[in-house]
């Protein structure tokens, strides 16, 4: 049973499907590796352990009964505690929802129930997706399962941490500044930020209207391009969500990438931020990699990374104080420190700067567009570095990981892949992008490039508390 928790979702799919696996059984195992193993990751807010073994246990009799609803049916899934869960407390990780308890499910936990997943737990987040690893909040923060003295990132750092120790099959996140990718990253797991509106956002917690995307976060792409499949539908009471024709996110994958244009935004990790050398090492191997399955590769280029960062800081910050201002200023020792700081920076940039910040996104989209009519996706490092100390506060310190501002401010998919490993044993990442709704050839590419290199075999090995 134990090598239940290293299945992809995919092969515990077609296991269960088949009736050779129990939903039950797959859901005692996932509950009971967290029991065991999470005091040392700390990835988990909230263990719905009842309710997921009622939920299993109607799968697996709707199954028996000929009623397999499809590949989500009987899957244990995580949500990020941003999550709204009719009856059950959404916190943000924060003093000041510790008591919210909504009265319905978010739209696209909605989506997952009627799809069969089995919802285990509600994942730690950086406070109000924002607020880094802290130390002073009711809960502490995630670790990093392939070495608990570092950081997994954020915001999503449950979801990516729990994903990886296989403590749950997937995952929701959720990506403002590139909260499902560092974790992807950093953590050796893939994490797919979809097109703006292509997931509706309606109950989830917000902290920016413009910026904020939904999605998934498992081991695979292939994983990612299943959960999307029951995910994108249009929510007409989302005033963000897209109505596009329905897609099969799955209908790629294994299909060849002959003739396939890949444009490298090189100068954004020559020359516009220092990136580390084992991170470019494994970059230019998958290069290679890509090359071998038949891709064109070209260089491409785009403005300057600092301009991306730096429009979607403003907006970012800008929009989080409009949602958080009330609460700042009547209870803002509810906050902790790292969350206070960040959200309270948007009441001193001014509105002219908060246009000006939305006409430059405009002008950098356009480019964007311009540039994909050369390239059918474009690849550059998810992040500058592997995984640093957890709790360092980027703010004080003026260092950015991430690469991954950019699909925010554009709008568009982009999908993080594990693509090697350092020295040291920890993973390292690439990001492909793509046009908007493109987000089916976004997960082929990361699905070729995973099985090319053959990262997905090696998982972290996490000791119990106290072994550690």
């Amino acid at each position: 049973m134990t090598d239940l928790h290293f299945l992809t979702l995919a092969q515990a799919s077609a296991q269960i499907k088949s009736r050779s696996l129990s939903p039950v059984e797959l859901t005692k195992a996932f509950l009971a590796r967290a029991r065991r193993l999470d005091g040392a990751l700390h990835s988990h807010l909230l263990v719905l352990e009842d309710q997921a073994m009622a939920d299993a246990a109607r799968a697996e009799s709707e199954i028996a009964g000929g009623h397999w609803r499809g590949p989500l049916h009987g899957i244990p899934i995580g949500l990020k505690d941003i999550y709204n869960t009719a009856g059950i407390r959404t916190t943000g990780h924060s003093a000041l929802f510790q008591d919210h308890i909504p009265a319905e499910d978010a739209f696209t936990v909605s989506l997952l129930r009627n799809a069969g997943a089995v919802i285990t737990s509600k994942l730690a987040t950086w406070e109000f997706a924002i607020g880094g690893s802290s130390f002073d909040l009711p809960w502490p923060p995630a670790r990093n399962p392939w070495d608990v003295s570092l950081d997994p990132s954020g915001s999503s750092s449950g979801s990516g941490a729990a994903v990886a120790a296989g403590l749950c099959m997937g995952a929701m996140g959720s990506d403002t500044g590139g909260s499902i990718r560092g974790p992807a990253a950093w953590c050796g797991i893939a994490g797919h930020k979809p097109t703006y509106g292509l997931l509706s956002r309606r109950g989830i917690l917000p902290l920016s209207f413009s910026l904020d995307h939904a999605g998934p976060m498992c081991w695979t792409s292939e994983d990612c391009a299943l959960m999307l499949q029951v995910l994108a539908c249009h929510d007409p009471h989302d005033p963000g969500s897209a109505a596009v024709a329905p897609v099969d996110y799955t209908a790629g994958l294994g299909k060849s990438l002959s003739g396939l244009r890949i444009g490298v935004v090189r100068h954004f990790f020559e020359n516009d931020l220092l990136t580390d050398p084992e991170t470019i090492a494994a970059l230019e191997t998958s290069i290679m990699a890509l090359r071998d399955l038949g891709a064109v590769i070209g260089d491409v280029t785009l403005s300057p990374f600092a301009a991306y960062a730096d429009c979607g800081s403003l907006i970012a910050r800008s929009e989080a104080y409009a949602i958080h201002q009330h609460w700042l200023r009547s209870t803002p020792e509810l906050y902790g420190a790292f969350g206070r700081h960040r959200l309270m920076a948007g009441a001193f940039i001014s509105a002219a700067d908060y246009i000006n910040a939305q006409r430059e996104r405009s002008r950098l989209v356009a480019e964007f567009i311009e540039v994909m009519k050369t390239a059918d996706v474009v690849i550059f490092p998810t992040a500058r570095c592997p995984a640093r100390p957890i709790g360092e506060d980027s703010m004080a310190s003026g260092f950015q990981p991430f690469f991954n501002r950019a699909f925010n401010v554009t709008g568009t998919p982009a999908l993080s892949v594990c693509n090697g490993f350092n020295a040291k044993g920890l993973p390292l990442a690439l990001q492909i992008g793509g046009r908007p709704f493109e987000d089916a050839l976004v997960l082929q590419v990361g699905d070729a490039l995973e099985r090319a290199l053959g990262t997905r075999a090696r998982r972290p090995v996490v000791a119990e508390p106290n072994e550690a």
